[in-house]
């Protein structure tokens, strides 16, 4: 929690004084890949705030209307800054290249554009390496790409996300510039905005994606849904385990639903015991698994007849049955 807000606040930080330098840039030498790049920054200063307002809002209580809390709120705000990366970063960008293409500029004094992109890469390049180390950390994966895909943080992620783009982007306007001015030709200076531009659509379009994923309701990591199973499957009160129902309602919030088959001829109390059990041993082991709903399927009574509900079995087993220790060991999982 601490370290995400961390990674947002830096990111902030960061693109609020790359955002206004690029600006001025922009405004002393005519440069449209700077303006670009401005406009860039600028709306990732904005995304930063909004995805505060996730975090903060996601941690609120839950309430009568909202009995699973707010922990989505991150996830539906991390979807208004992808479209917000997509129609104001991408598209206004773009717009501006194309304005540029067909009234083109000369550039003046574009010593001011070096200065101000060699300040945006060493902001932007340390925002870059917060976010990645601490995606890193959240994350055990083989490559950064494939933490930031599987990371149920989705501030994390977009901030990692939107420093790769900025420093993109950085380069991008790096040669525009460059290319202009040693052509003697303002065209460059235009094309680099326009990539500019197609560069944050296609990280909009990309963000858009994974956060949707999140919002409409994602499963746990295939280690947790294993994990999980295994657990069921080794109690030994536990004849048939269905696969388990996950879904993130937050980063650090995980929904588990299972449905299982307790023993024939159980006690009420054995079956109880055998509930908290499972609840006990799976949120040890899995801290994020914050609620757990258990569902018996119909069970058969010794005679081969099937009852209507666990207490309807329990009903027919002698009073003070025995319990059921585990088969396995947790080192067994």
């Amino acid at each position: 929690m601490a370290d995400t807000s961390r990674a947002v606040y830096v990111s902030i930080g960061t693109n609020l004084v790359v955002a206004v330098a690029k600006f001025v840039a922009s405004a002393f030498t005519g440069s449209s890949s700077m303006l670009a790049e401005g406009i860039h920054s600028l709306v990732d200063t904005v995304n930063g705030a909004l995805l505060l307002v996730g975090n903060r809002a996601r941690r609120r209580e839950p309430d009568d209307e909202h009995p699973f809390g707010y922990g989505k709120e991150l996830y539906f705000w991390g979807f208004v800054v992808a479209m917000l990366i997509f129609a104001l970063g991408g598209g206004i960008s773009i717009i501006e290249g194309v304005e540029r293409l067909l009234h083109p500029e000369p550039l003046e004094t574009p010593a001011w554009n070096y200065a101000v992109l060699l300040v945006a890469l060493i902001s932007d390049g340390y925002s870059w390496i917060v976010a990645y180390s601490q995606l890193r950390a959240s994350r055990h994966e083989p490559t950064i790409l494939l933490a930031a895909r599987a990371s149920k943080d989705s501030a994390l992620f977009i901030v990692w996300f939107e420093d790769t783009a900025a420093l993109a982007g950085i380069g991008l306007a790096f040669l525009g510039v460059a290319l202009s001015q040693a052509l003697g030709n303002p065209y460059p200076d235009a094309i680099a905005s326009l990539l500019i531009g197609v560069t944050m659509a296609a990280t909009a379009l990309l963000l858009g994606y994974e956060t949707r994923e999140l919002l409409i309701g994602e499963r746990a990591d295939v280690e947790i849904v294993r994990g999980i199973r295994a657990i069921v499957e080794a109690d030994g009160c536990i004849t048939h385990c269905g696969p388990p129902l996950t879904m993130h309602l937050g980063p650090e919030d995980v929904l588990v639903n299972l449905d299982v088959q307790f023993r024939a001829g159980l006690s009420s109390d054995a079956i109880f015991e055998a509930v908290d059990r499972l609840e006990s041993s799976i949120r040890e082991r899995f801290p994020e698994v914050r609620r757990i709903f258990i569902e018996p399927e119909r069970l058969r009574l010794p005679d081969g007849r099937p009852s209507e509900s666990p207490r309807a079995a329990a009903g027919v087993a002698r009073a003070g049955a025995p319990g059921c220790p585990a088969e396995r060991g947790p080192s067994d999982y």
